[in-house]
């Protein structure tokens, strides 16, 4: 391998908390029902457009009404709190650390907007230890479609098939796969081990570190 290609929410970072926060203040603001951070986990992983319609739809409004209300507090709320309680997971930072003395590539695909995915990797980590950061933005297809590992992958001048993809969703695993590259399913994020394998999940790790096993 050449290339660790990471997830971000549920898989370098616990995020959770700023998402329920801003979540539930956008809801708020449009009148509908607010939720527990278990179930912002499976309305999460999608982009925000998905996030938000899952969110409306769960708070009873199957039509939509609100949700562009509630998209744009959230939008407005999320770009002031994208940090709110957000850390790096146990053993991340080791994992990039040891990534980097091998002197393998590291890289970052999420369906956030793109500009928060920036804010907050470089909050967490810093601006010099990914050598590629993408999230979601215009021309771009969203996960699971393999277009973003794609350009990644052309940007740093690497074959998918020599590219690790870890993740922590359905999404991931499908992102991975389709895109031809080695795909592991995380079990420290927001998803269970069945939707992992289910969808294609080349194998599983518990722990960080244990990623290291499989860069050939």
């Amino acid at each position: 391998m050449k290339l660790v290609i990471f997830d971000l929410d549920g898989t370098l970072a616990d995020s959770i908390e700023s998402i329920t926060y801003c979540g539930n203040y956008a809801l708020k603001q449009a009148g509908l029902r607010t939720f527990e951070r278990e179930d912002y986990q499976y309305f999460v992983g999608d982009g925000v457009v998905s996030l938000v319609s899952r969110m409306v739809k769960a708070a009873g409004d199957e039509k939509l009404k609100s949700f562009d209300l509630v998209k744009k507090e959230y939008d407005k709320i999320f770009e002031e709190y994208c940090m709110y309680e957000v850390r790096p997971y146990p053993g991340i930072v080791e994992l990039l650390e040891q990534l980097k003395q091998r002197n393998l590539l590291v890289a970052v695909l999420s369906n956030k907007p793109h500009a928060r995915t920036i804010d907050v990797i470089h909050a967490l980590f810093g601006k010099h230890v990914f050598d590629a950061i993408q999230g979601q933005q215009d021309g771009v297809l969203k996960k699971p479609s393999p277009e973003g590992v794609f350009e990644i992958a052309k940007q740093l001048e690497v074959d998918p098939s020599e590219i690790l993809y870890l993740g922590d969703t359905d999404t991931d695993m499908k992102t991975g796969k389709s895109a031809g590259a080695y795909t592991l399913g995380v079990l420290w994020g927001f998803r269970k081990q069945d939707e992992l394998i289910d969808n294609g999940a080349d194998a599983i790790i518990e722990n960080p570190l244990d990623a290291l096993l499989y860069l050939g």
